[in-house]
This record gives structure tokens, sequence and C-alpha cells, in this order.
């Protein structure tokens, strides 16, 4: 019997290291959007262009809003022309900002890993240092995100991974200058049709591995102490 309850101990004990491990160990599922530059120089007066890109991890997406902020007393952004990644894109141009929305146009597709959604082109107005970020806020609606292709569209972007590009005009400066704070301005601008849900159904399944793994640590525990 006492070596039967040691059999189990050592079964559980060892489903419980296993799944522990798979959990630490799986990826992150999350997008993130970045420049295809960190650094830029340039001349007061010279024009330079980024591309706003997209890393959609392990996911499937449907589409995205990028809400662009930079300084426009250093920075003017001329225009932005859609990249290869999404079929369907539209922009917005603002003092201070850029919007960009990229979109798949037939239901039953996605797109996965990275690409360029847009190109976008600015002129150095002056010297200084200007970094270049993408708004990215879990309280608002006009703010950045990455839709996951689901029945209930959920936003998978993950701000932190989110990238900057920091633009030394001429001499630069000794800091980089703030983006200027964001606004409502783009409220009623277009958004892409499938909008972000909760995401708590993705995190059911972690959640169901840990309540498992206390399961057997519970019944490992009652078979030590019988």
């Amino acid at each position: 019997m006492r070596t039967l309850r040691k059999h189990f101990v050592f079964l559980f004990s060892f489903l419980f290291v296993f799944v522990f491990i798979s959990l630490i160990s799986s990826p992150l599922q999350a997008a993130s959007l970045k420049f295809d530059r960190g650094t830029v120089s340039a001349a007061a007066g010279d024009t330079f262009t980024l591309d706003a890109t997209i890393d959609a991890g392990s996911d499937q997406v449907t589409s995205t809003d990028m809400w662009i902020l930079y300084d426009p007393a250093l920075l003017e952004a001329q225009s932005a022309s859609p990249g290869a990644y999404f079929p369907a894109v539209t922009n917005n141009i603002s003092g201070g900002k850029v919007y960009i929305a990229g979109l798949i146009t037939d239901p039953g597709t996605y797109k996965t890993g990275t690409g360029t959604v847009a190109k976008i082109t600015f002129k150095a107005l002056k010297n200084g240092t200007a970094t270049i970020t993408y708004d990215c806020r879990a309280d608002a609606s006009n703010s950045s995100k990455v839709i996951k292709n689901a029945v209930d569209p959920v936003n998978v972007i993950n701000c932190a991974q989110n990238g900057t590009s920091i633009v030394t005009i001429g001499t630069g400066g000794t800091n980089p200058t703030t983006a200027p704070q964001p606004t409502s301005l783009y409220q009623q601008q277009v958004q892409p049709t499938a909008l972000p849900q909760s995401g708590i159904m993705d995190e059911m399944p972690k959640l169901m591995t840990i309540g498992g793994i206390l399961v057997m640590i519970g019944v490992a525990m009652r078979l030590i102490l019988l």
C-alpha cells in the first residue's frame, strides 16, 4: 500500500512539474507596433520615411489602429502611403498626430507574422531631438489596437512592446522632446469594423491550468498524509 502511495505521489509530482514548465515557457500571444528604424538622423529641411510596422506575434489578426504622436515644432508629417501587410489602409494627418487604419477586406481571411502597414514621410523642421511614439492606452477608444481573428474580436496589443523612433535633426538637442499628449481629436474618425471586446476568454486556459495544478497538489498532499 505504501509503495502504491509513493507511486501516486511521484506521478502527481511529475505532472505538476510538467504543467508548470509548460505554463511558464509558453510564448506570449501579444501583438505590437513598431517602426523600421529606432533612430533617424536628418538635417533641417530634409524629409525621411518611416515604416509603421505590425508584429502579430503568434496571433491571427484582422485589423489595426495606429495612433502615432510626434512633436509638430520639430517634425511635419507630410503623407502616409499604404504598405503591403493589409489590403485596405486609410490615414488622417493632423498637427502632431497621424492616424492609420489597416484591415482585411475578405471576412474569411486574416494576417499573421510581421509587415509594413504604412509608410510615413516626415519633414525635419529645425535642430532638435524628437521621439515618434505610438499612443497606446487600454482605457481609451482612440488608441492603438491590434484586433485578433476570433468570434468575439479581441484587442491583443501589448503596449509595452511597442517601438519608438528617436529623430536627431541637425545638431540635435540635450534630450528627446516629449510627444504631445493624446487628445480626443480623432474620436470621430472611421475605425476598422472589428472592435475590441473583453479578453477574459483568452485567459481561461491559463486559469484552468492553474486550477488543475492546485487540485493535483491537494491530492498529492492527501496521499502523503494517509
